[in-house]
C-alpha cells in the first residue's frame, strides 16, 4: 500500500528533468506486497480539471509511464490488476519539468475486487531546490511580495539567483553573465535574443502577463540533452490553461509619490488587468486569456548633486547653448511617463486519449524613457533622453502524441517577431554635444561630462528580428530504458540599423571651449557613398540546429542514470561585406561568419535514492549558448565598407562650412558629407576570428536532498537540499583591439600601448579559462498551523577574463579594468556575489472564518559587488585618444617608493591612510588586481499582507493587499541602502603622469573606497492593491 507521506517524499526527491519543456511526467512501479512486479496492471491517469484521461499498462518489470502531461490541474491515479486490490491516489499536483514517481504495492485478493482503495491525497511540495534547480508553484506566485509583478520576484528566493537591483534587475545565475541565460515561455524562447537589454528580456519589462504563469523553474545544470541555448541558467515558465469550470480574476494596484521614501514629484504608477480560463467544449477544448496594463513613471537620478555639477555651471552651459547655438533645453526632469501592455491567449485541445495539442499567442508593447548618460561623472540634459521600447508578438503550437504504450512524440513550432525602437525624445535636429571637465559641486573633482542634444547611439537605431523554432522529439520505452531522440532548429532573421553619430557628435574639453567653439573631437558617421543611413543597415539570417539522443536507465527502483549526446551546428549563407583594406592591414578576413561552427555536448547524470529519505544526484556535461546575437550582428554592420566615420581631432567650429546656410550641431559640415560620400572602404571594422570556437562551459554538479527530523523539540519535516556546482570555461568570447601596438613600458612593468579605441576589433576566444564554484544549502518546512518558510545560503567564487558587459565591441573592450589590454588575464568576475542569504515565509490564518489573512516576507542579505581601483585616466598607457579610466592602480610601498613621485598629492598622510583603510596596502609594490575589492553588504526585506473578503457569488473571493518594498528603509532611512561603485565597477584613485621613468600622482580621491548610493533600490515604496478571484 502507498502512504501519503511516501508520495510527498517520492515527488519531492525526484530530479529527472525533461528539458526546456512545458509538461511533466508520471512514472512508477506496481508490485505485490512481497515486491514482485505485476505485469499488465492498468494505470488510469485523469486530470480532474479538464477531464483528460490517459490509460497505460505496466510492462514485465511492473513499470509504467505517462508522459507529456499538462501541469495545470490536479491528477487522480487509479491502479488495478487481476487478482489484486485496486488503489487510488487523488489530487496529485505536478511540477514543471519534473517526474512524479509512485510505487504501488497491491494486496492479493481471492476474488476480483471492484472497490478501489484511496491510499493518498493531494500533496504539496516544499520549495527545496533538489539538485542545482528550483521550481516555483502557483502558490509562490500568488503569495510572495511580488513588487514588480515579475518572475524575478519569485526566482530570487533561490540564493544562487541574484537579481541586480542596480542594473535593470539583471538575472545573475551562479556568478555568470546575465546575457548567458535562457528564458522560455510555453516553449518560445523569450530571453534577450539579440542582446541589447540588461534586464534579460527582449522587451522593457517581463514580456508576458504575470497572472498567466502557472509555474516557473530555474535549472542551473540540467544534464538532459534537450537543454540548450545557455551556459548560465535556463528559466522555464509555463502558462495556465482553461478548465471545465470557469475561473479567473481581476486585479488593480497603484503607488504614488507619497508612497515612496524620496517623494519624487510627478511619480505614480498603476497596474490593472485580468485573466479568465473557461471550457469551449467540455473535456475537449479550453481557453485561457490574460491581459495586463501598466501606466507609470520613470525616475531619474542624474541630478546636479549626484554628478557634482554646480547650478551655476549648468546654467552657463545652457545659456551658451541657447544664445549662441539655438539649442532648446529639456531641463533636468525627475520623472517621465511610461507604459506597458500585455495579452496572452492560450488554447488547449484534448484531441483524444492519444493526442493533445496546445496553442499560445503572446503580445507585449511597452516603453521606458532612459537618461542614456548619467552617473557620478555624467550629466544629461533632458533633451538627451530617449524612448526605448519594443513590440513583441509570438505564436506557438505543440502536439503531444502517445502512439502506444511505449512510443510518445512531441512536435512543436513557434514564431516570434520583435520590433525594437530607440527614439530621441526631442527628435534628431540637434546632434550630440559633450562638454567635459565640468565641476563646481560639493567635491573638488572636475571630471563630469555634460551631454546635450540627441544621444549619438539613437541617431539611427532600429532593430527587427524574427525567431522561428521547430522541434521534433520521440520517446520510446524499452523495459527499464527510456530512449529519446530529437531535432530542433532555430532560424534567426535580423534587420539591424545602427549608425552612431549620424547627426554628428562634438566634444569640448571645457565650458570656455564650448563658448569659443574650440572642439577637441568631432565625429560624423553614415553610409559610405550615399550619406543615407538606411544603406548602412545590416540584414542577415542564420540558423542553429540541434540533434540529440539520450537514454534514461532506471537501473532499479533507487538508481536512475541519464546519459546522452547533443550536437549543435550553425548555418548561414550571409557573410559580412569583405574589406580588402582590413585584410591587407591585419591579414584576417572580415567576412567570416558562424556557418559550420559546431559543438558536441556529452551529458551524464544520476539520481540515487539511498533509503527512501536521502536522495543523491549529480552529473557532468558541456553546455553552450546564450551569447548575444548582437556580437555577431556587429560584424555585419561594422564592416568598414558600408559605413564610414569622418573624424576631426581638434579645431574650431568656424573651420567648417555648412550647406544651405546651416549651422553647427543642427547640420553636418560639408567636409563631413564629402568625406563620407567619397569614402574608400576604410572605416572601423568588427570581425569574427576565422578560428572562433562556439563559447561553451563544462558543468559538474553533486548534491543531496533529504528530510531532517529535529527531534521532539524542533519537530520533523525539515526538507534540506545541499548542492555543489563547479563550472569550467571550455571556450569564452573575447573582443580584442587590433589597433594597439606597444610603444614602451611603464615604471611598474606594465606595457604602454598606442592606438585608437574606435577602430578595428576582433571577436575571438580567450586564452585563459574562467571557472566558478557555487556551494548552496536550502532548508524549508511547512507547519500545520499555517506557517511555511525557506532559508537558503549560497557561496560563489567566480573568475573570468572579460565580463563582456555590453552589446558593442568597443564597449566590451573598454569596460574592464586591466593593466594589459591585450592580455587581460584571469580575475574575479564582475558577477560574483561571494555570499548570499535568503529567507522567505508565509503565514496564513483565518481571523475571520473562511476569510484568510496572509503575511508574507522575503529577505536577502548579500555581500557587495566586486570593484577595481584604477587611475583617473588612460592617456599615459594607451594614448591620448583612449579616454576610458580602466588602467589598474599601482600601490606605492610608501612615501619613498622609487617608482612614484608623490609630490603632487595634496595630503600624503591622508592618502596613505586611505590605502590602509581600503585594503589597497595589501598590494603595496604591486598593481592592485581587478575586482579584488567588494562593496558593502546589502540587506533587503519585502513584506506583503493580504486579506480575503467575501465575493459576490459563492466560491468567489475578493482580497485587498499591501506590499512594502524595502521595509528596512521604511523603518530607518539609513537601512536598506545599496552602495555600489558605478559601472563599470571601478574607483578612480589618482591622476597619473609618467615623467622621467616615474609615476607622478596628483588629484587624489580620498573617498574612492565609498560606493555611491543607488537610489531606486535604496528607497522604500508601498503599493496598495485589490484582487477579485472567481
Amino acid at each position: 500500500m502507498l502512504g501519503a507521506s511516501t508520495i510527498a517524499l517520492a515527488m519531492a526527491m525526484s530530479t529527472s528533468a525533461f528539458a526546456q519543456t512545458t509538461t511533466s511526467d508520471i512514472r512508477g512501479t506496481v508490485t505485490t506486497e512481497a515486491g514482485a512486479p505485476i505485469a499488465n496492471a492498468t494505470v488510469a491517469v485523469v486530470n480532474t480539471a479538464t477531464g483528460y484521461a490517459r490509460t497505460v499498462t505496466t510492462n514485465a518489470q511492473g513499470q509504467f509511464s505517462a508522459r507529456n502531461l499538462n501541469i495545470s490541474g490536479l491528477y487522480d491515479l487509479s491502479v488495478t490488476g487481476d487478482g489484486y486490490q485496486g488503489e487510488r491516489v487523488e489530487g496529485v499536483a505536478l511540477t514543471l519539468g519534473k517526474t512524479a514517481s509512485f510505487n504501488f504495492d497491491l494486496s492479493a485478493v481471492a476474488a476480483p475486487a471492484d472497490e478501489i482503495i484511496v491510499v493518498g491525497q493531494r500533496t504539496v511540495l516544499a520549495n527545496v531546490a533538489t539538485g542545482p534547480s528550483a521550481v516555483f508553484t502557483l502558490s509562490d506566485l500568488q503569495n510572495m511580495p511580488t513588487v514588480n509583478r515579475d518572475i524575478k520576484d519569485i526566482i530570487r528566493m533561490d540564493p544562487r539567483v541574484y537579481i541586480d537591483d542596480s542594473f535593470n534587475d539583471a538575472i545573475q545565475c551562479a556568478g555568470a553573465n546575465p546575457r548567458f541565460n535562457s528564458l522560455t515561455v510555453d516553449g518560445v524562447r523569450m530571453n534577450d535574443n539579440f542582446g541589447l537589454n540588461s534586464n534579460g528580456y527582449p522587451t522593457e519589462r517581463i514580456p508576458f502577463s504575470f497572472d498567466a504563469i502557472e509555474q516557473v523553474a530555474v535549472e542551473l545544470a540540467p544534464m538532459d540533452v534537450e537543454y540548450g541555448g545557455f551556459t548560465a541558467c535556463n528559466i522555464n515558465a509555463v502558462t495556465k490553461s482553461g478548465k471545465n469550470e470557469l475561473y479567473g480574476g481581476v486585479f488593480f494596484d497603484y503607488t504614488t509619490k507619497g508612497l515612496r521614501g524620496d517623494k519624487p514629484e510627478g511619480f505614480g504608477e498603476k497596474r490593472y488587468g485580468g485573466n479568465v480560463g473557461f471550457p469551449i467544449i467540455k473535456d475537449k477544448l479550453f481557453a485561457f486569456v490574460a491581459y495586463e496594463k501598466l501606466e507609470g513613471s520613470n525616475l531619474f537620478t542624474g541630478s546636479l548633486e549626484n554628478s557634482n555639477v554646480s547650478q551655476a555651471n549648468y546654467d552657463e552651459i545652457i545659456n551658451i547653448a541657447t544664445s549662441q547655438y539655438g539649442y532648446v533645453s529639456g531641463g533636468l526632469p525627475d520623472t517621465a511617463d511610461n507604459a506597458d501592455e500585455k495579452l496572452l491567449v492560450k488554447l488547449d485541445w484534448n484531441i483524444n486519449d492519444m493526442h493533445r495539442a496546445a496553442f499560445t499567442y503572446n503580445y507585449n508593447d511597452g516603453f521606458n524613457i532612459s537618461q542614456s548618460d548619467a552617473g557620478s561623472t555624467r550629466l544629461a540634459d533632458g533633451n538627451h533622453f530617449y524612448e526605448r521600447g519594443a513590440k513583441l508578438k509570438s505564436y506557438s503550437g505543440v502536439l503531444y502524441s502517445d502512439w502506444n504504450q511505449n512510443l510518445s512524440t512531441e512536435f512543436g513550432v513557434s514564431f516570434l517577431d520583435l520590433d525594437n525602437r530607440q527614439l530621441s525624445v526631442a527628435g534628431l535636429d540637434f546632434g550630440e554635444v559633450q562638454i567635459r571637465n565640468v565641476g563646481g559641486g560639493a567635491s573638488t573633482r572636475t571630471n563630469t561630462t555634460v551631454y546635450l542634444g540627441a544621444d549619438d547611439s539613437r541617431h539611427a537605431n532600429k532593430l527587427n528580428y524574427t525567431l522561428t523554432t521547430f522541434k521534433a522529439k520521440a520517446d520510446y520505452r524499452m523495459d527499464n530504458h527510456l530512449f529519446t531522440i530529437g531535432v530542433e532548429n532555430e532560424s534567426f532573421d535580423v534587420f539591424n540599423l545602427f549608425v552612431q553619430e549620424a547627426r554628428g557628435e562634438t566634444v569640448f574639453n571645457s565650458i570656455a571651449d564650448f563658448r569659443n567653439g574650440d572642439f577637441s573631437d568631432y565625429r560624423y558617421e553614415n553610409a559610405a557613398g550615399s550619406n543615407n543611413v538606411n544603406d548602412a543597415a545590416a540584414q542577415f539570417q542564420f540558423s542553429q540546429r540541434a540533434f540529440y539522443v539520450q537514454d534514461v536507465w532506471e537501473v532499479d527502483e533507487n538508481l536512475t542514470l541519464t546519459y546522452g549526446l547533443r550536437y549543435d551546428i550553425n548555418y548561414s549563407d550571409d557573410t559580412p561585406t569583405f574589406n580588402q583594406n582590413f585584410f591587407d592591414q591585419h591579414g584576417i578576413r572580415n567576412d567570416s561568419n558562424l556557418d559550420g561552427k559546431d559543438l558536441w555536448q556529452p551529458r551524464f547524470g544520476f539520481d540515487y535514492n539511498v533509503d527512501g529519505n536521502i536522495e543523491i544526484h549529480g552529473g557532468a556535461g558541456l553546455f553552450s549558448g546564450g551569447n548575444p546575437n548582437v556580437w555577431i550582428s556587429n560584424n555585419y554592420s561594422n564592416n568598414g565598407v558600408t559605413q564610414f566615420e569622418y573624424r576631426v581631432r581638434g579645431g574650431n567650429l568656424s573651420g567648417f562650412t555648412y550647406p544651405n546656410g546651416g549651422s553647427p550641431f543642427f547640420d553636418i559640415p560639408q567636409e563631413g558629407l564629402d568625406a563620407v560620400a567619397n569614402a574608400a572602404g576604410r572605416g572601423p571594422v568588427n570581425a569574427i576570428d576565422p578560428d572562433f570556437e562556439l563559447p561553451s562551459e563544462w558543468k559538474f554538479s553533486l548534491g543531496t536532498s533529504f528530510e531532517l527530523d529535529g527531534g521532539a523539540f524542533f519537530g520533523d519535516g525539515y526538507k534540506v537540499g545541499l548542492d555543489v556546482l563547479y563550472s569550467k570555461t571550455n571556450e569564452a568570447a573575447l573582443v580584442r583591439n587590433l589597433e594597439l601596438s606597444q610603444t614602451g613600458t611603464a615604471p611598474d612593468g606594465r606595457p604602454i600601448y598606442f592606438g585608437f579605441p574606435f577602430n578595428d576589433f576582433l571577436l575571438t576566444n580567450a586564452n585563459d579559462k574562467g571557472d566558478s564554484l557555487v556551494l548552496s544549502a536550502i532548508i524549508s518546512k511547512e507547519h500545520d498551523f499555517g506557517l511555511n518558510w525557506n532559508l537558503g545560503y549560497a557561496f560563489t567564487d567566480a573568475n573570468d577574463v572579460n565580463p563582456m558587459t555590453s552589446s558593442v565591441a568597443f564597449s566590451n573592450d573598454k569596460n574592464i579594468a586591466l593593466s594589459d589590454p591585450l592580455n587581460p588575464g584571469l580575475a574575479t568576475s564582475n558577477y560574483e556575489i561571494p555570499h548570499r542569504f535568503t529567507f522567505s515565509a508565509n503565514y496564513k490564518y483565518d481571523f475571520i472564518e473562511d476569510l484568510t489573512t496572509t503575511f508574507s516576507m522575503f529577505a536577502s542579505y548579500a555581500s557587495g559587488r566586486p570593484f577595481s581601483y584604477v587611475f583617473n585616466g588612460n592617456r599615459e598607457f594607451e594614448g591620448p585618444a583612449y579616454t576610458s579610466r580602466r588602467q589598474l592602480f599601482y600601490v606605492p610601498t610608501g612615501p619613498s617608493d622609487p617608482l612614484v613621485d608623490l609630490s603632487g598629492l595634496t595630503d600624503q598622510a591622508a592618502f596613505f591612510a586611505f590605502l590602509d583603510r581600503s585594503g589597497l596596502n595589501e598590494f603595496a609594490g604591486e598593481i592592485a588586481p581587478r575586482n579584488a575589492f567588494h562593496d558593502k553588504w546589502y540587506t533587503k526585506v519585502d513584506l506583503k499582507i493580504k486579506q480575503e473578503f467575501p465575493g459576490f457569488r459563492k466560491g468567489d473571493k475578493a482580497s485587498a493587499f499591501i506590499v512594502l518594498d524595502n521595509a528596512l528603509n521604511f523603518i530607518d532611512s539609513d537601512w536598506g541602502v545599496l552602495r555600489q561603485h558605478s559601472f563599470p565597477n571601478t574607483a578612480q584613485v589618482v591622476d597619473v603622469d609618467i615623467v622621467g621613468g616615474q609615476f607622478v600622482y596628483s588629484g587624489e580621491n580620498s573617498t574612492a573606497d565609498e560606493g555611491s548610493i543607488r537610489s531606486n533600490p535604496s528607497t522604500w515604496e508601498v503599493r496598495f492593491g485589490f484582487n477579485y478571484d472567481f
